[in-house]
């Protein structure tokens, strides 16, 4: 049975909620979501959501607003002066980041992070130095801000417009350093073993395709190479070079 547009939208927003309980990285609802749109038929869409527990999320917000004080929004800082100061792996987010960089460097990678909140949402500031975010690429980035004797850029492949894509949004303030979003594509790629949900999903795309096989690592059915005995092989001994005519 083939998907329609409203079952992707439902199967996404399913996704995004068992990110906001933590049951999955902000990697990995990128690289779901993308699945989820490209999903042609409900088997596909089955798979990729077979390991959430639940049913179909209804039409409501979805995430909690992040924790504010009397002084407003309440910050976690990363704060690096003529120092370095780097967060990556798994971690959680559930409140508005900020990142200062003076004379120093500051990294944080959002790709395994755990996201609590619909939006991830960064104040950087650099002062002759360096504020990088690393996040997987098919996400949503929104930069603003003010850049003086510096540089604020992202360097993401977005998600395609139309989708309700994970969403980043970046203040930034950079005053003769730079502040910087940045993707896989950018970055070091992080490894990580096929999960169960993809090697069946792709399958499921492989068999609907014609295309089966083809999309393993290594040798499919129908590339495995000739024996020895079928291989053609070069002449032996090399017939001596031919002289030129006198």
């Amino acid at each position: 049975m083939r998907v329609s547009d409203a079952e992707r939208e439902a199967a996404v927003e399913w996704l995004r909620v068992a990110s906001v309980e933590g049951r999955l990285t902000l990697g990995e609802l990128t690289e779901r979501t993308e699945a989820a749109y490209t999903a042609v038929t409900q088997a596909e869409l089955a798979v990729i959501t077979s390991d959430l527990p639940g049913g179909r999320p209804v039409p409501a917000p979805a995430y909690p607003q992040p924790s504010s004080g009397e002084g407003g929004s309440v910050r976690r800082w990363f704060v690096a002066v003529m120092s370095s100061s780097k967060r990556r792996g798994t971690w959680r987010i559930d409140k508005p980041l900020g990142a200062v960089a003076v004379m120093g460097d500051v990294l944080l990678d959002l790709r395994q992070a755990e996201v609590r909140t619909g939006v991830v949402d960064i104040a950087a500031t650099a002062i002759m130095g360096d504020v990088k975010i690393i996040v997987p690429d098919g996400v949503d980035v929104e930069i603003d801000g003010i850049a003086i004797m510096g540089d604020k850029k992202v360097q993401v492949i977005e998600a395609p417009p139309g989708t309700n894509a994970p969403l980043v949004r970046v203040v930034a303030y950079a005053f003769m350093g730079s502040v910087k979003v940045v993707g896989d594509s950018k970055a070091k790629p992080l490894k990580k073993a096929m999960a169960a949900w993809r090697k069946q999903w792709e399958e499921m795309r492989a068999e609907l395709t014609g295309e089966y096989g083809h999309h393993r690592a290594g040798p499919g059915p129908h590339q495995i190479h000739p024996s020895n005995e079928e291989r053609p092989r070069p002449p032996w001994p090399p017939a001596p070079p031919r002289l030129p005519d006198l």
